[in-house]
């Protein structure tokens, strides 16, 4: 991969932008906890992207990614492009987390504990690449 560029992709730029200025409100209220370091000092990234994929949040240092979905998530098409996704991501040594939106609504702070949970096992070394799901 010596000049293929994997991050932030140049032709990925507009859709990225789309998805700040149109996110769900799911990403509106996670987004609230996670910028500007408030989530225990760790920087996060929003629309990022890795890949062809544009990740919901990113933290580059813990090498975490967070995925907030919605129903079209769970169709047949959804949950198999969601699989290659965290294929995709583990392979480069990302972790993948993915809530369901109504979790995120219902239960916030189960979402803020297991990301919490999360960084706490990438900054100890103990953490798998395996996807954690609350759906």
């Amino acid at each position: 991969m010596a000049d293929y560029q994997v991050s932030n992709r140049k032709e990925l730029c507009e859709e990225r932008k789309v998805l700040r200025t149109f996110g769900t409100a799911a990403e509106a209220v996670l987004w609230t906890v996670l910028k500007a370091k408030r989530l225990d000092g760790w920087r996060w990234r929003r629309q990022f992207s890795i890949g062809g994929y544009i990740l919901d949040f990113y933290c580059p240092k813990a090498k975490l990614c967070v995925e907030l979905d919605g129903a079209s998530h769970f169709t047949p098409y959804g949950l198999e492009a969601d699989a290659a996704r965290t294929e995709y991501l583990n392979q480069l040594g990302i972790r993948v987390l993915r809530f369901e939106n109504r979790v995120l609504k219902e239960s916030p702070e189960l979402v803020i504990g297991a990301i919490k949970d999360a960084l706490n096992e990438i900054s100890c070394k103990n953490g798998s690449l395996d996807e954690i799901s609350l759906l």
